[in-house]
């Protein structure tokens, strides 16, 4: 179609998410956003998808946007799985070998591809086909700056037994706070950090999920250098917005609670606690004394009754004053609810940045990856808390006693709820006209027309 007048012609922007739920969603809120935005946007999509709730996912997702293109991206099979090697990192090996199929699929778009965004951990897949075809691409972090400052690094620190890691410009880097893959160099996690992190520098732009405000000095240590002198420029867009249309679906039990009252609990789509950690999870929120409303995601040896799981006694004793739903959950739509008082979250950083537009204090419980590095950036905002001694994931085994005193003691700190509001506000403000993501948003598209 040819352009008439004095119009600009629209960016074909085609996005590569990775697997997991927690690198897609990003990728989709940013799709959406970029739609909204006047771009000609297409999704890549490797097949076959890591799990059939992220096929499900995009299934909706493309029936909500039927204005947003698709292109099915057939990834190449990889060596059969070893005990040590968890599957999400073989996707993502699996995708960063399969550039070679993906480049003639991108060569017959049309209208040619004026840009790639793609997530950072894909580098090895989309750099040599957006060489090849001089196409400018910009890496998405869906994880804190303050993490993606060290993912950047990675390759070229000294991993000594030394308490901390330093990193110009920000505040040390504490080694119980570094994913333990990161001390094993044959870690298949540490392989494909530290062999995409090189290609950083390649990228036309980094597009981090996060604001101003929320990590100011780290952004800011980036911005001018201090963190790695070749990195391209950054674009801080965040908090990216949910990209569903109306009101989300949410248990209507919360209507009937005092505003401010309830404890969510939710660790995230990936991560599953022991037996019998759950159950002294139930416990704790039994002890605490407050309603509760807990997302609990179970292994596959712990499928069936959450009954037979959680024990007829902690049923007998909550009652109606807390409610267990199993499985999936609207997150946000659970976050924006008037009775929501606490979140006690494994800090991922989805769960990070959803909860900053919502004003809701976290309890940080950590249990691998970034997420002890998230949960210093909550605690450092003033958002939250963090109980470090808690270890991480299946480290050890803490009891309902002290879960119960920490969630009673933390629902009643007027100085996170406080906190957490004016973080509410902040992240408002930044994705208003003049914002500081909004005007980050406009200057990566103005970019992007320019290429």
């Amino acid at each position: 179609m040819s352009n008439t007048g004095n119009q600009e012609p629209r960016p074909h922007i085609a996005l590569l998410p990775s697997a997991g739920m927690g690198h897609l969603n990003p990728l989709l809120r940013l799709t959406a956003t970029l739609a909204a935005r006047g771009c000609h946007v297409t999704v890549i999509t490797p097949i076959p998808t890591f799990t059939a709730a992220e096929s499900e996912h995009m299934d909706e997702f493309f029936s909500t946007y039927p204005n947003i293109s698709r292109l099915k991206f057939q990834i190449v099979g990889d060596e059969p799985p070893s005990e040590f090697d968890p599957p999400i990192f073989l996707q993502w090996q699996s995708i960063n070998r399969s550039g070679h199929i993906l480049r003639p699929l991108l060569t017959a778009l049309s209208p040619p591809i004026t840009a790639l965004f793609s997530d950072f951990v894909a580098g090895l897949c989309i750099c040599p086909i957006a060489d090849d075809l001089k196409i400018p691409n910009y890496f998405v972090v869906t994880s804190s700056a303050r993490f993606f400052s060290l993912w950047a690094l990675l390759p070229y620190i000294n991993k000594s037994h030394d308490d901390e890691i330093l990193i110009p410009g920000l505040s040390p880097f504490h080694i119980s706070t570094i994913p333990p893959p990161f001390f094993n160099p044959n870690h298949l996690f540490t392989k494909l950090a530290t062999s995409n992190a090189p290609l950083l520098s390649k990228a036309k732009g980094i597009l981090l999920n996060t604001f101003d405000y929320f990590e100011p000095d780290t952004i800011t240590a980036i911005r001018k250098g201090t963190v790695l002198s070749d990195l391209p420029q950054v674009f801080p867009i965040g908090p990216l917005k949910d990209y569903k249309f109306g009101k989300g679906n949410y248990p209507t039990w919360l209507d009937d609670q005092e505003e401010g009252s309830v404890v969510y609990v939710s660790f995230g789509s990936r991560t599953t606690l022991s037996r019998d950690q759950i159950r002294e999870l139930g416990d704790g929120l039994e002890r605490s004394g407050f309603p509760f409303l807990w997302v609990l995601k179970t292994s596959k040896e712990d499928e069936g009754e959450l009954r037979d799981l959680l024990g007829d006694t902690f049923f007998e004793k909550t009652g109606k004053k807390g409610i267990v739903v199993k499985g999936w959950a609207d997150q946000e739509a659970i976050l924006a609810h008037p009775a929501i008082g606490g979140f006690v979250s494994h800090c991922g950083w989805n769960s990070v940045t959803e909860t900053t537009r919502f004003g809701v204090p976290i309890l940080a419980w950590p249990q691998h990856g970034d997420q002890r590095l998230n949960a210093e950036v909550v605690e450092k905002a003033g958002m939250g808390v963090w109980e470090r001694d808690w270890g991480w994931q299946r480290e050890r085994l803490i009891k309902g006693e002290e879960i119960g005193e920490k969630i009673e003691k933390w629902m009643t700190d007027e100085k996170s709820k406080t906190q957490a509001k004016k973080i509410r506000v902040e992240a408002k403000k930044a994705l208003e006209a003049n914002g500081s993501s909004e005007k980050a948003l406009s200057d990566l598209i103005t970019t992007v027309k320019k290429n």
